[in-house]
């Protein structure tokens, strides 16, 4: 199973910013109608992630790394049959 946690920016009141409203870096609207992104979210379609802060690289670092996890797999401890 494929797990996806796209990003989304939002406004201060949590409406979502579209992708066509371009920001600097820090956030501030290049777009004339823009109010500018308060944050940036990510939700796991695996329903046990979510995150939200004004840090659009840290977010974006923090969704890849949670991503990773799901490629890991599942955790298995082998029995060893010739221990003494």
């Amino acid at each position: 199973m494929s797990f996806r946690a796209p990003l989304t920016d939002h406004h201060a009141d949590g409406t979502l910013c579209p992708a066509n409203h371009k920001h600097t870096s820090s956030g501030k609207p290049l777009h004339a109608h823009c109010p500018g992104r308060a944050y940036t979210q990510a939700v796991c379609s695996c329903g046990n992630w979510e995150m939200k802060q004004r840090g659009k690289g840290y977010v974006n670092e923090c969704r890849r790394r949670h991503l990773a996890t799901h490629a890991e797999g599942p955790r298995v401890d082998l029995l060893r049959l010739d221990a003494v």
